[in-house]
């Protein structure tokens, strides 16, 4: 049975459940931020992805060790996570999995996956994964996170949906591939931002498609705001290759920020897994850590 376990800094909270070692609230001074899993819209709040990011093309792929088939966005999502440790002064907190003989079945690899969770400054959540190679083999594998955020956020309830934002460092001149009905990443068709600005406006329909995936972005802090307020999330995500933007096709109010290392298969590549686009590959007895940063604004 999944249990909530509740981390505290000043006016600062977060909580998170064992069950997939999901962050379920992120509150400052009472105030909500986080997206609380209406299922009339999408029911899950803040998924960590593991070992893919995205979809497999007919969730399934080769590998050395043997096939992999698992759904979107991989194993760690669905699973039971250990307890590991709470801070003494009950501001953060470490879960744990590794392989069992039911994950072998589906990711034919030994590995070690800690998430902790730590509040560090007064309105600033840290997330810190930290995946080590147990086997004998090459270990290859992507992570990513998926928070979800109220729109319009605490503060500004005056203001809608078409009254946020999103705000690089400087201008996006990219394109960003498109994700196709199967799951699968295509660059045909794909989406650019309007003006080369560093502001994009966005709407309900920025999201017909699916996510928006950006590559190559100027920085590693994107900012989620309303433009009459200024009020919403930023999100540092240095160390992760892409930052996707994605909200539920039905007027949903929330916006997810996804910090990945990789994606879907691109549906010009083959389905070898050690061949996907930036697939992280981890010698025997090596530890790879990737930490993004949350803060409330």
């Amino acid at each position: 049975m999944s249990t909530v376990t509740t981390i505290k800094r000043g006016g600062l909270t977060a909580a998170i459940d064992s069950m997939g070692a999901q962050l379920t609230s992120l509150a400052l001074d009472g105030n909500e931020y986080l997206w609380q899993g209406d299922p009339a819209f999408w029911g899950k709040h803040a998924p960590i992805l593991f070992p893919i990011v995205g979809s497999l093309r007919n969730n399934t792929a080769t590998s050395a060790a043997g096939t992999c088939e698992m759904p979107r966005h991989g194993l760690a999502r669905i699973v039971e996570h250990k307890l590991v440790e709470v801070s003494e002064d009950g501001s953060s907190v470490t879960y744990e999995i590794t392989d069992t003989p039911e994950s072998l079945k589906a990711f034919p690899f030994h590995f070690k996956l800690n998430m902790t969770y730590a509040l560090t400054g007064d309105a600033t959540l840290t997330q810190t994964f930290a995946v080590t190679n147990t086997g004998d083999v090459d270990l290859p594998f992507s992570v990513g996170g998926h928070p979800a955020f109220n729109v319009p956020a605490p503060g500004a309830e005056d203001e809608t949906f078409e009254d946020y934002e999103l705000a690089f460092t400087e201008a996006w001149t990219n394109e960003a591939p498109i994700i196709t009905p199967d799951g699968l990443m295509t660059f045909e068709g794909s989406y650019k931002a309007p003006d080369n600005s560093d502001v994009l406006p966005i709407t309900h329909h920025s999201f017909d498609n699916d996510a928006i995936m950006f590559t190559d972005t100027p920085g590693s802090t994107l900012t989620l705001r309303g433009r009459k307020s200024g009020h919403g999330v930023k999100i540092d995500f240095e160390g992760f290759k892409y930052i996707g933007v994605w909200s539920a096709a039905n007027d949903a109010p929330f916006v997810a920020l996804e910090p990945w290392t990789g994606h879907s298969t691109v549906d010009t590549e083959d389905d070898v897994f050690e061949h996907k686009v930036n697939t992280i590959t981890l010698a025997p007895g090596e530890t790879d850590k990737r930490t993004f940063e949350v803060t409330l604004l």
